[in-house]
């Protein structure tokens, strides 16, 4: 996993601090649910999101220069190589989002729970 988080370059790290932050916020939504934490979750989703799509297109920007520049004569498995240490940065995104979403789903159920037991009167029996 570090290979991973190493080969991905610079652009992890945000997408680490923005996945970790959505993290915690969605943990806390799912033990206590209240409807404040949702915008907090969706910014910082798509936060997370758009961090590892910008790590990717830095990766690529990077591979691409080095390509045309000293890398000019290597064949196309670098090319291969690069993109693949790119994508590590979407990786990371839609790990950190779909653990998040998961915790997430977990507040939204015992939210809509709580909400259906207030919505349910007491039964009054009538003789």
């Amino acid at each position: 996993m570090s290979e991973a988080f190493i080969a991905g370059g610079f652009g992890m790290y945000p997408t680490l601090l923005a996945g970790l932050a959505l993290l915690a916020t969605s943990l806390r939504y799912a033990s206590r649910p209240e409807s404040r934490y949702v915008p907090l979750m969706l910014t910082l989703g798509l936060f997370t999101l758009f961090a590892g799509g910008l790590g990717f297109i830095t990766g690529i920007i990077n591979l691409l220069s080095a390509y045309t520049g000293p890398l000019a004569g290597q064949g196309p498995s670098m090319l291969y190589m690069g993109f693949q240490e790119a994508l590590h940065n979407i990786a990371l995104a839609l790990i950190m989002t779909t653990a998040s979403t998961l915790a997430a789903s977990v507040g939204a159920w015992r939210l809509s729970r709580q909400a259906q037991a207030a919505a349910v009167p007491a039964t009054v029996s009538v003789r």
